[in-house]
């Protein structure tokens, strides 16, 4: 029986697991595709059991792989305590990272834990608040990373990480989309996805009436869960009892929405080097389309 677990697998692991693909992974954690299939695979050998199995271009982590999770994080955590306290870190420092709640919410949780695993030596501290504001800190030099909604956030040029698709949604106890004209919950004025909404009704001459106003995602997923009016949203932003609407229901089609990552002209540091690195190579990644989504809300 063997007695030890190469830690540097355990890193790979963890990353695969979190980011759901070995390519992704691979760019993680520095290593090829194949080296990153091989270390699996010696990984699965010293178990003794299958800790992966193919799901399209992508690998799921099996009941085996599930359980073997958290004891490759008490693992690392321990390995890297005991080796910083012998040595200066390579890469350590603070960043000040800036996204709207909604990302914060649906998209990024798995996203930072993987960068929280691989770069335990650097401290994130995170500010919600909706991506205008969130260009103007960057601006201002208070955040020196951001995470925004591209037609939000004009005033800082970015790199567009991830686009999916804009959704009317609803709830699933309720009827609202029926009234005319249709009570909608939304962002401010100054929201994008407001203003493509809005604009995609007057096309088709929909009768329509804002009722209820708010910044926060979580604040227009409870208007649509009580049933006061439907919001406009992106597809990961779907919650449990809510479903989507479309066509069907009369409602026409949206533009898509693309999440961008900017960066203040002073953060050239390694430290948000690697930030920005980990978001690029990882964020398209996050699997929850939202066709999966209506079937988790629905359960």
């Amino acid at each position: 029986m063997p007695y030890s677990i190469d830690v540097d697998q355990l890193r790979t692991f963890l990353a695969v697991a979190e980011l759901g693909s070995f390519t992704k992974a691979g760019d993680a954690v520095h290593k090829t595709q194949s080296a990153v299939s091989m270390q699996m695979k010696k990984l699965e050998e010293r178990i003794g059991q299958p800790i992966f199995i193919k799901d399209g271009r992508n690998s799921r982590i099996t009941e085996h792989g599930r359980r073997l999770v958290e004891y490759a994080r008490r693992m690392i955590a321990l390995n890297d305590e005991t080796l910083s306290a012998f040595h200066e870190p390579e890469i350590a420092g603070r960043i000040r990272l800036g996204l709207p709640d909604d990302y914060a919410e649906r998209l990024l949780p798995q996203v930072l834990a993987a960068f929280n695993r691989l770069n335990p030596c650097i401290n994130l501290d995170v500010e919600c608040s909706s991506s205008n504001e969130i260009g103007q800190r960057i601006q201002k030099g208070d955040l020196d990373v951001g995470i925004v909604t591209s037609g939000d956030c004009t005033s800082v040029p970015g790199q567009i990480v991830r686009r999916e698709p804009l959704q009317w949604i609803g709830s699933r106890e309720h009827i609202v989309h029926d009234q005319r004209p249709l009570r909608l919950a939304v962002g401010p004025t100054t929201c994008s996805w407001r203003q493509a909404g809005v604009a995609a009704l007057d096309h088709l001459n929909v009768p329509h009436q804002v009722v209820y106003i708010s910044a926060s995602a979580a604040a227009l997923a409870g208007a649509v869960n009580a049933g006061l009016a439907i919001a406009i949203l992106p597809a990961s932003a779907l919650r449990q009892g809510q479903r989507i609407l479309g066509e069907k229901e009369g409602l026409p089609p949206l533009p898509p929405c693309d999440i961008t990552i900017i960066r203040s002209q002073m953060a050239i540091e390694p430290v948000h080097d690697a930030l920005c690195h980990h978001i690029v190579a990882s964020i398209g990644n996050v699997t929850m389309e939202y066709k999966e989504l209506e079937t988790e809300a629905a359960e």
